[in-house]
């Protein structure tokens, strides 16, 4: 009787993971990541300027400042078990391949968190609706139903709008796409601008093209709206079925990062479960940094039949 024969590759395919890239474009407040909770300072309205005053002695004032807060988040993985039979039989190394994807894992988790709260700190006023003439399926989640007018470059020009009305500076505009909308955006484009915008790309700093003054990026995931509230929907909350994605422009100065180190907790040698014990953790925060919300906008999805 033939024996067939077995090979088990020393190597094992990994998980993948989306870009990051995007917190670098924020103010980085990790030096204070150990606090629990971060104080921002915004200066409150200028003095009045009055032409050709007639009241003399003038009337002084005193300037109210604003006092703008955010606290840190603690994020931790599940503990993980790794048995020593899968140390010593298997060909691959298992050990370092979990603690490769849950400090991934970990990573992913805090960015997205770091997403939810410089949407959640959006002005409502400050939500410009997707206004294609060409339809999109719901892909936000599973849950999710109907179509959705697609993202133009007529929507990217009314966030540059409204960015030069509340005199934002042209310098350090942003603008994250998820995956569907990247690519309807892309659609949209005329040869010609296809083209442009792509010539403009600087991919090493995760920049895939500039459209209208916005550097335009793009991640797997990015935001989600509920349709009656148009409030953030976070990631690990309940999937809706009128749920709408959306992109997230906004003004590097605007937004805040606070992401700290990943701790790793181990128990090797575990006598009660032969073998290892893993677990990480990781202090993160962020908010929109300005009290008067400016700088950070949404481009959402419409409903369409």
């Amino acid at each position: 009787m033939a024996l067939n024969k077995e090979i088990w590759q020393s190597d094992i395919i990994e998980n993948f993971y989306p870009d990051n890239s995007f917190a670098s474009k924020s103010v980085d407040d990790s030096v204070f990541v150990e606090n629990h909770k971060v104080h921002i300072p915004n200066a409150g309205a200028p003095s009045n300027v009055e032409r050709n005053r007639t009241q003399k002695p003038a009337t002084s004032k005193q300037r109210t400042d604003h006092d703008l807060e955010y606290d840190m988040d603690e994020l931790t993985t599940d503990p993980v078990y790794i048995p020593n039979i899968d140390m010593v039989e298997l060909s691959y190394n298992k050990r370092n391949s979990i603690l490769s994807n849950d400090r991934a894992q970990l990573q992913e988790a805090a960015h997205l968190n770091l997403l939810d709260r410089w949407g959640q700190g959006v002005d409502t006023k400050n939500i410009i609706s997707t206004s294609g003439t060409s339809k999109t399926t719901a892909h936000t989640s599973s849950a999710a139903t109907g179509m959705r007018k697609s993202i133009c470059k007529a929507d990217v020009r009314k966030l540059m709008t409204a960015m030069d009305a509340d005199n934002v500076p042209e310098q350090g505009r942003y603008l994250l796409l998820d995956a569907f909308m990247y690519a309807d955006l892309l659609a949209d484009l005329a040869e010609k601008d296809q083209f442009m915008f792509l010539n403009s790309a600087d991919q090493q700093k995760g920049i895939l093209g500039n459209l209208y003054g916005f550097n335009i990026m793009k991640r797997s995931r990015v935001l989600r709206l509920n349709n009656g509230t148009k409030k953030v929907l976070s990631w690990d909350k309940q999937d809706t079925a009128d749920e709408l994605a959306a992109a997230l422009a906004w003004h590097e100065n605007s937004v805040s990062r606070a992401m700290g180190e990943v701790k790793m907790f181990d128990s090797t040698d575990n006598p009660l479960y032969y073998g290892d014990i893993y677990s990480f953790l990781l202090r993160t925060g962020g908010c929109v940094r300005r009290y008067d919300k400016k700088g950070v906008y949404l481009l959402a999805e419409s409903l369409t039949a």
